[in-house]
């Protein structure tokens, strides 16, 4: 048997799954912070890694391990309801666990011992374990003339809106913009599940940051917005 073990841990603004980008880059400002475990957290590991823009992440999928894996799945791209083989998608529920994704890399810090990795465009949910580190290549990563007709097209972006009191909290938050910026690119990606589209009496609740978030579509002319209705500070359990 042939063991991987974690080069370090990634956090992100993603607390939990509800809300994730459903591929990386989608979404420029989420970031993420990945702290490199010894003995990876040498400065020789990471030598030159400043002259290179983007990275690919290999990462497991820790929280569906213990769910084992399925050789047909429902990808959301498809309206949740066909199903394909696993491998013709990116789901989690894999064998071995294992996901893909680039991100942009923003910083390297090599201080006191510790190398953090300062990262954007992140998909990933906090806390989840990196196994591996590539440089993207961009002559060879971008294929050009690639083809994928399952997922052609980039999903249709909504319109994003926000209440009085969304907007009140996002002026008085401490990194405004921020916050504002990255539940728009979040959330007009439409992250509802396909079998409660345009069902305006629900109200989705969501956690992103130190903040809940509820938000639910309006139809306008026919058209989905979603309007961010409230937020608040996550409140402890202690």
């Amino acid at each position: 048997m042939y063991e991987v073990e974690p080069l370090g841990y990634i956090n992100t603004c993603f607390p939990e799954k509800f809300g994730i980008p459903r591929q990386s880059l989608l979404s420029p400002s989420a970031k993420g912070q990945l702290l490199l475990l010894p003995p990876y957290n040498d400065s020789d590991c990471v030598d030159g890694l400043e002259h290179v823009s983007h990275l690919w992440l290999t990462f497991l999928f820790h929280q569906h391990i213990d769910q084992g894996w399925k050789s047909k799945v429902r990808p959301p791209r498809l309206g949740g309801n066909k199903k394909l083989g696993v491998f013709t998608t990116r789901s989690s529920f894999r064998p071995n666990h294992l996901g893909l994704s680039v991100v942009k890399l923003d910083k390297v810090d090599v201080n006191n011992g510790q190398v953090v990795l300062y990262l954007s465009g992140v998909d990933l949910l906090d806390g989840t374990p990196v196994v591996d580190i590539k440089p993207y290549v961009p002559y060879v990563d971008c294929v050009t003339d690639a083809a994928n007709a399952i997922a052609g097209q980039p999903p249709l972006l909504l319109d994003v809106t926000f209440s009085a009191q969304a907007d009140s909290f996002c002026e008085g938050y401490s990194e405004n913009e921020k916050l504002r910026q990255l539940l728009t690119e979040v959330l007009r990606q439409d992250p509802r599940p396909a079998y409660q589209k345009n069902d305006e009496s629900r109200t989705y609740k969501m956690r992103i940051l130190d903040v809940d978030v509820d938000w639910r579509c309006r139809m306008i002319n026919e058209e989905c917005v979603l309007e961010v209705v409230s937020i608040d500070y996550v409140v402890s359990a202690n």
